[in-house]
């Protein structure tokens, strides 16, 4: 990887081909020659996701500490989740076989639906089949044409997507600066306005400021939706999240947040008002015109939240695995950014060619990190991010702290890169 590495995906964004058919042929030129680094991604999970198990990358498999999926309370495997899932597989079939305004929901969904609601202190809930189609639908179902939505800079994609979607005016604030949400807030003065920001920023690892936030959005009026995807069941008291966290329940707007991390399931959620979310559900096309939830997941997402919340024992643990992962890395010399949560940046810099070396030889040597390239971080903030969770034990992060040091700070990179 030579040249090869001077780019990124970024730079073949826009096409050279007349026909949007053909990629463009720099890319197919740059894919071939990086090919080896590129391979890095796509990797196949051999089984359950779990702290130890075996994964194939670029054809070679491997056993490995998993430190790259969000299972953050360990509840992929737990055999009540397992178990419910099962019944409703033998009771329910395979799938919903039909849209949620039509015909796939079920008994079970309604009650996922009351028992979220109830969970998070809101009057309803609205369940969809992916997070970041609900994510970007229910931005796309509360924004027209002439609103203004104002996005933290490091807000998710799917945010960004669904004011694109909505085609509301799309406006950014320096991340976490109340001073620029002041200014931002200020200049829109006139349209209807919504305030975007995240729980747990995912690339970062740090939460959003809402003590100092919120007043901003509050003297100016304006509504603050809050996507708690990687915060939701690990944040706050009783797991409801960084708004719960902060004490802000009565400041937010809308929550939603996706099944796919501590609940270890697949899709996503939004709650709210029972007037607002009523009017959403007919005006957000990814929940309307998509297949609902198979019932399978749902049961197991029921399951997930009542073993989640009947005790914190598993988010105690996550938090003590979490904080002995931060120390131990930060002993041995690891640059983790800025954030406190169990979402841990490992900076690189801005080498890429570097950054997908470290990549083969951690995979080579049992430890599993995805690499995470521009455009999805800064060019001088290429890293890898870490996902603590419950089910690792002090043995697997000991031995995934070892080979971090061996390979990072050492410096020890498989010479069978090229």
């Amino acid at each position: 990887m030579g040249r090869e590495a001077e780019h990124s995906l970024a730079d073949f964004y826009f096409s050279d081909s007349d026909d949007p058919l053909c990629p463009p042929e720099g890319f197919v030129q740059w894919a071939e020659a990086g090919s080896w680094a590129m391979s890095m991604y796509e990797p196949h999970m051999l089984g359950a996701v779990a702290p130890r198990m075996a994964i194939e990358r670029a054809g070679e498999r491997s056993d490995v500490i998993n430190l790259s999926s969000y299972n953050y309370l360990g509840l992929a495997t737990h055999p009540e989740v397992v178990e419910a899932a099962q019944e409703a597989l033998r009771t329910y079939g395979t799938g919903a076989c039909g849209s949620p305004l039509l015909s796939g929901l079920s008994d079970l969904h309604r009650g996922l639906e009351r028992e979220l609601a109830a969970f998070l202190g809101q009057e309803d809930c609205i369940l969809f089949n992916s997070g970041f189609a609900g994510g970007m639908g229910t931005l796309a179902g509360v924004l027209r044409k002439g609103d203004v939505a104002v996005l933290d800079a490091k807000t998710h994609l799917c945010s960004i997507d669904g004011v694109k979607l909505s085609r509301a005016k799309l406006v950014f604030f320096d991340h976490n600066d109340p001073d620029s949400l002041d200014q931002a807030l200020t200049d829109s003065e006139g349209a209807r306005r919504l305030v975007v920001v995240e729980g747990v920023y995912s690339m970062d690892g740090d939460t959003a400021d809402l003590p100092r936030l919120l007043p901003v959005a509050e003297k100016h009026g304006v509504g603050v939706l809050i996507d708690e995807a990687h915060s939701i069941l690990v944040y706050g008291a009783n797991g409801r999240g960084v708004v719960e966290h902060y004490g802000a329940e009565k400041s937010i707007g809308l929550q939603f947040a996706t099944f796919s991390k501590a609940f270890a399931g697949c899709g996503g959620f939004t709650v709210g008002p029972r007037a607002l979310l009523h009017y959403m559900r007919y005006y957000i096309n990814a929940y309307g015109f998509s297949c609902a939830l198979p019932p399978a997941v749902v049961a197991g997402l029921r399951k997930a939240l009542e073993v989640a919340t009947r005790d914190n024992s598993l988010r105690e643990t996550l938090w003590a695995n979490t904080r002995y992962f931060r120390e131990k890395a930060l002993q041995i010399g690891l640059d983790l950014g800025h954030g406190s949560s169990q979402v841990v940046p490992i900076m690189v810099g801005s080498d890429r060619r570097r950054l997908y070396e470290l990549t083969r030889t951690l995979h080579r040597r049992g430890l599993f990190l995805a690499p995470v390239d521009y455009p999805s971080v800064p060019e001088d903030g290429l890293r890898f991010r870490v996902a603590i969770t419950a089910a690792h034990t002090r043995a697997d992060l000991d031995r995934a702290l070892e080979i971090l040091e061996d390979t990072i700070i050492r410096g020890r990179v498989d010479e069978a890169a090229e």
